[in-house]
């Protein structure tokens, strides 16, 4: 092994809004004081519930990617396992998401969403109703 994932970080225009959304989705402690880096005006971190750290990188010319739109490129997705995805999609969607592919008709067990900067993340369920992160998630979300 040469490294260890610190944290995952996100361009955005506002870092501050953006943990905040990803706090409700996830839960956890926005802004903990950690000695891995400083917090600051233009960046936002979020101690996760289960333990992985997203960070929010301020960026002044932010662009948000576009599903399958070649001039502003997805670039990567997140992926985040849930027992219910009816009432996952109501609560995401209440914090400021954007349904992007709702699955309608198709059987599949994600959704796909934007956050508030045009991020694109999946709500992914397992087949038995037990959260199940990265299962069944298209690589193209």
């Amino acid at each position: 092994m040469i490294a260890e994932l610190q944290c995952v970080v996100l361009d955005c225009a506002d870092p501050a809004r953006l943990a905040g959304f990803y706090q409700c989705l996830l839960g956890g402690e926005v802004d903990r004081p950690d000695r891995r880096w400083a917090l600051g005006d233009g960046w936002a971190t979020l101690h996760t519930a289960a333990g992985p750290v997203l960070a929010f990188q301020r960026v002044a010319d932010h662009r948000p990617p576009r599903r399958g739109h070649p001039v502003h490129p997805q670039q990567f997705h997140l992926d985040f396992g849930v027992p219910d995805l009816d009432a996952a999609q109501t609560q995401a969607v209440a914090a400021g998401a954007v349904v992007l592919d709702d699955g309608a008709g198709t059987g599949r067990p994600w959704r796909i969403y934007a956050d508030p900067a045009g991020h694109p993340f999946c709500l992914v369920q397992h087949g038995d109703g037990e959260a199940a992160v990265g299962q069944a998630s298209p690589r193209s979300a």
